[in-house]
């Protein structure tokens, strides 16, 4: 098995339990906010979203500039899940196209045209483009239990599933 095959299968399981998540996302609580300094729960939850696909597609050319990072509030739970299910796919398709080639392809960060970070890009679809989604996953199941939302099963059984 060769690292695309190995990441798209990571890819297609995180995704199954991301998508368990987002499913229990509560559409009247969209602008609800642990912190002054948080995302709301419709931030959070479309830009876990959107990332894998997003960063796929920034990650796509060789050399990209440091991007400002919208974060808009999703409207509802359909938007969530349409945005997920559309970057997901892409995702996949993009970590298809590079193959190993392109996964071991020099990527490069430029700030104001001048290179902070020039690694091959498999080292940034690791950290970005999944350890990135997983972070941020995480901070939703705390937003979901502050919620008293049940939190479904991740990696083995919740406090509210077995």
């Amino acid at each position: 098995m060769n690292m695309t095959d190995i990441l798209i299968a990571e890819l297609k399981g995180e995704a199954e339990a991301t998508r368990r998540i987002l499913e229990r996302v509560p559409t009247d609580k969209l602008s609800w906010k642990p912190h002054e300094k948080s995302m709301s729960l419709g931030m959070l939850a479309l830009h876990i979203a959107g990332l894998p696909g997003g960063l796929a597609e920034f990650l796509n050319e060789p050399i990209r500039e440091v991007p400002v990072i919208p974060l808009p509030e999703a409207a509802s739970l359909s938007e969530i899940l349409s945005t997920f299910d559309h970057y997901r796919i892409i995702a996949e398709n993009m970590l298809l196209a590079w193959g190993e080639a392109g996964l071991t392809e020099t990527w490069k960060l430029t700030h104001k045209g001048v290179a902070i970070m020039e690694v091959p890009r498999i080292e940034v679809v690791r950290t970005l483009m999944f350890n990135h989604w997983y972070h941020h996953r995480g901070q939703l199941t705390v937003y979901l239990r502050l919620l008293e939302v049940p939190v479904p099963s991740i990696y083995g059984p919740t406090a509210d599933e077995n």
